[in-house]
């Protein structure tokens, strides 16, 4: 699963239509809502090989700095 498969059932989402066809395969789901659901799941496989890959960033830092007047 890559972006080439999440930017085609995307774009049937956007269409509004329920058949996708990806590479050699079609598939037509029943419903918008299974559509959406199959749009999460590339999206977690995607995620989940970019962080076992490391270019997944981590989360951000943040560096609070304070200063006081010496008195």
């Amino acid at each position: 699963m890559n972006e080439a498969h999440l930017a085609s059932l995307e774009a049937a989402l956007t269409k509004g239509e329920r058949r996708v066809t990806f590479a050699d395969k079609t598939i037509e789901y029943r419903s918008v809502e299974e559509l959406k659901e199959a749009i999460r799941e590339v999206k977690k496989a995607i995620d989940r090989e970019a962080a076992a890959t490391g270019f997944l960033p981590g989360a951000a830092r943040q560096v609070r700095i304070t200063t006081a007047k010496g008195t």
